[in-house]
């Protein structure tokens, strides 16, 4: 029998780069979006990430190969998002001399606003200062839900809301802006209980970020979350919950439904999820909820349906499901 053969990573090469456009001061402008290859989140125990494993050890010339290579498609955008599937604000990950070589290029081109995500135990007040001190920032942090039971026992995310809120301040303290990332349908709710939830979280994270990121849960490979749903446990979220969500919350709030109509991400019927999809991030460069209005299938019904019957029959089948698999 013949072997696979392994798939050999080019080091000196992101992971992925793209053009899209996003919200920039209430203006809609060309955005650049890098992914690093890079050791990858030191955490590596979400239930629901399939990140953690795409890690490898990288040199910091790799580092920095990667983010040349990424910047040949750089046309002048005012907006770059630099993503490593864990912590920028890392120095495991992104050693500052490598984070510090990059944020000079960036100012220097004249970019007005990077995008970084990270974990807030590496919000320190240096760290944030000398970040700052080369471009205007905004510091994404992975909060998924505002209830410290779900995020713990659910997800298993490590923090508690109060680190949250104890990094969102001290950024904002600095000059930074913040991004909350909130999780829709965490393994284990209902999609009703994933709406409620989403809705409080929002409300509850409302005063310490600056932007609301609603991130529509999808199955990735290797992770608990792909258990459960392969044995019948779990269905990624309606995307009519995700329209009940952004027209239940004020402020800014963007979605981009990775994934939507997949079998393992985020679909409706089948015959609605584009538009509705295609609605969704219309509305998030807009932040305009009338887009909703006019979207209808007959699948809604259905969702509705479903929404009222879990409240009777969650739990009759899962009670003796779930402490098998977890």
């Amino acid at each position: 029998m013949q072997k696979k053969s392994k798939t050999i990573l080019d080091r000196n090469k992101p992971v992925a780069v793209w053009k899209s456009k996003d919200l920039l001061n209430e203006r809609i402008v060309p955005s650049l979006t890098i992914i690093l290859r890079t050791e990858g989140c030191r955490w590596k125990c979400c239930t629901m990430c399939g990140y953690a494993k795409e890690g490898v050890a990288v040199t910091d010339n790799e580092l920095l190969n990667q983010f040349s290579n990424a910047m040949q498609r750089f046309s002048g955008e005012e907006l770059v998002k630099i993503y490593t599937s864990g912590s920028f604000l890392d120095p495991r990950e992104v050693p500052n001399e490598v984070s510090d070589e990059i944020l000079e290029t960036l100012g220097d081109l004249g970019v007005k606003r990077l995008v970084i995500e990270t974990r807030p135990e590496y919000v320190e007040s240096e760290c944030v200062q000398r970040i700052l001190s080369f471009i205007e920032t905004e510091f994404s942090i992975g909060l998924e839900t505002s209830n410290d039971l779900i995020r713990d026992e659910l997800i298993k995310k490590g923090f508690s809301f109060q680190d949250f809120i104890h990094a969102s301040k001290l950024i904002h303290e600095r000059g930074g802006r913040v991004k909350a990332y909130l999780l829709l349908k965490p393994p284990l709710l209902t999609e009703g209980q994933a709406i409620t939830d989403a809705i409080c979280s929002a409300q509850r994270a409302r005063p310490y970020a600056d932007i609301l990121s609603l991130n529509l849960c999808n199955v990735q490979r290797g992770t608990l979350l792909e258990r459960i749903w392969e044995r019948g446990g779990y269905r990624p979220p309606w995307l009519w919950s995700a329209v009940e969500v952004l027209k239940s919350i004020e402020g800014p709030i963007i979605c981009d439904p990775v994934g939507a109509g997949a079998k393992r991400g985020p679909h409706n019927c089948g015959q609605c999820d584009a538009a509705v999809a295609e609605a969704i991030r219309k509305h998030s460069l807009t932040q305009n909820a009338a887009i909703f209005e006019n979207l209808s299938c007959h699948c809604m019904a259905g969702w509705k349906k479903i929404l009222e019957l879990e409240k009777q029959v969650f739990g009759v089948q899962l009670a003796e499901f779930f402490p098998r698999i977890l």
